[in-house]
């Protein structure tokens, strides 16, 4: 299957842009003017350069021409251009914002809602109920309509970025060499990123969440104008749940899921919202293997580095040159000290293990908690990234994922499991760290 790339990409263009110029006997090349994805009239592919020329050539970035009769006649066809292409920039940035205040403006957290009435309600989720005279006050934890809603909203869309596999010592592991194009092996250059596309959608008034994960052969810049897909991974949650153990969501569009793979495999993913900006997001996948139904061992990690390109498509279009974000896996990690130290935080959970919890279940609460971490105790990856697995003396244990952000602030995801590598707490967490250590 092919994917087709946006047909406008400023980096290809450059070329054509640099030989354009505006003389008395030329007009502007035909292969410069491109539809805009949010315009009818055609507009000049790339950025306008700030090189200081003067008039309209200079912020066209093309050489000063005079002003003859000819060249003033095709001064409206420049001034037009020039027009259409600011207009166009301003409605992208317009459209831009107002996803961000949209998607921002959602609660971070869905707020414990109180419902009164008469009888006893029945909501998705389990209520805390007591007697007021006639009245049955219901408070509903657990999956409110309300945040699911909001994470629907938040998680829905289509999601490109890079992804990785690391060793369980934290080290990038190459690709394949069968699907590194010859011009990367002639030049001994080793790579270690996929491109991935993760179209995601969450219907707003039914539990369910349905996304996949798609690997796609690298290429050399953007010498193709398609991408083929390598490999794809499509998840399901709330129907079927096919070898899904345990899920918790929040409003903001974070969630984790738990899956149970063959050969006693499990498979952690955490996908974490930038509270910053809520178009960025990392998903950590942990494989972990359970030994005898007791022991749980790290076997290695995958991360997506990923950001929002617009409402669901099925991922019908890559982002392609266009993509705001590049490879990462061979960057440097972090550094030990960034993670040590006493951090601050609330902290959003959700219970299993019990009998009768079920298997889907908001992240709720905002519980305040003091982590201490030593940096060197965690597997430390690129972009501030870390994680950890380890065992206590009564034989739980705790896997842990976090993303350093900025302001001292890092946003922190767990699971906590029983002896018997059964999944008993899931949570979610923003904390800062202490001043002592910042």
């Amino acid at each position: 299957m092919e994917m087709k790339r946006p047909p406008h990409c400023s980096l290809c263009f450059l070329p054509l842009m640099a030989a354009f110029s505006v003389t008395t006997n030329t007009s502007p090349s035909s292969f410069l003017l491109q539809q805009h994805h949010s315009s009818s009239s055609p507009h000049l592919l790339g950025s306008l350069p700030h090189n200081g020329k003067f008039g309209i050539s200079g912020m066209l970035g093309l050489r000063p021409f005079s002003f003859n009769w000819r060249s003033l006649q095709r001064l409206p066809l420049i001034l037009f251009v020039l027009y259409d292409t600011l207009i166009a920039e301003a409605v992208s940035m317009f459209e831009s914002k107002n996803r961000r205040n949209l998607m921002c403006s959602v609660n971070k957290d869905a707020e414990e809602a109180t419902v009164e009435t008469y009888s006893p309600i029945d909501v998705l989720g389990g209520t805390n109920s007591y007697q007021d005279g006639s009245r049955i006050i219901s408070t509903v934890r657990d999956i409110s309509i309300e945040a699911w809603s909001q994470f629907a909203k938040r998680v829905s869309g289509e999601w490109d970025g890079f992804g990785a596999d690391f060793s369980d010592e934290g080290k990038p592991i190459e690709l394949p060499e069968s699907v590194v194009p010859e011009t990367y092996r002639e030049w001994e250059v080793k790579v270690f990123d996929w491109q991935t596309q993760c179209p995601t959608l969450a219907e707003p008034e039914e539990r369910v969440l349905q996304y996949k994960s798609v690997q796609l052969l690298p290429t050399v810049g953007c010498e193709a104008d398609a991408a083929t897909q390598y490999s794809v991974d499509e998840r399901k949650v709330g129907e079927g749940n096919s070898g899904l153990t345990a899920f918790a969501y929040q409003s903001s569009g974070s969630y984790v899921a738990i899956w149970k793979k063959k050969d006693n495999l499990l498979e952690l993913e955490y996908c974490l919202i930038n509270p910053q900006d809520c178009e960025s997001r990392v998903r950590f996948i942990q494989f972990v293997d359970v030994l005898n139904n007791t022991e749980m061992v790290l076997q290695g990690i995958r991360v997506f580095r990923e950001q929002w390109y617009g409402p669901f498509r099925n991922g019908d279009q890559l982002g392609g040159c266009a993509i705001r974000d590049s490879a990462f896996a061979s960057t440097a990690p972090m550094i030990a000290s960034d993670v040590d130290g006493i951090w601050k935080g609330s902290k959003a959970v959700a219970t299993f293990g019990t009998t009768n919890t079920e298997i889907f279940q908001e992240l709720f609460g905002d519980k305040v908690q003091d982590s201490v971490r030593d940096g060197d105790s965690n597997i430390l990856l690129p972009k501030k990234l870390w994680c950890s697995l380890k065992q206590s003396k009564e034989g739980e244990t705790l896997t842990e994922v976090g993303w350093l952000l900025d302001h001292g602030q890092a946003i922190t995801s767990s699971c906590l499991f029983s002896s018997t590598a059964k999944p008993q707490e899931i949570s979610v967490a923003l904390e800062t760290r202490a001043l002592e250590y910042a």
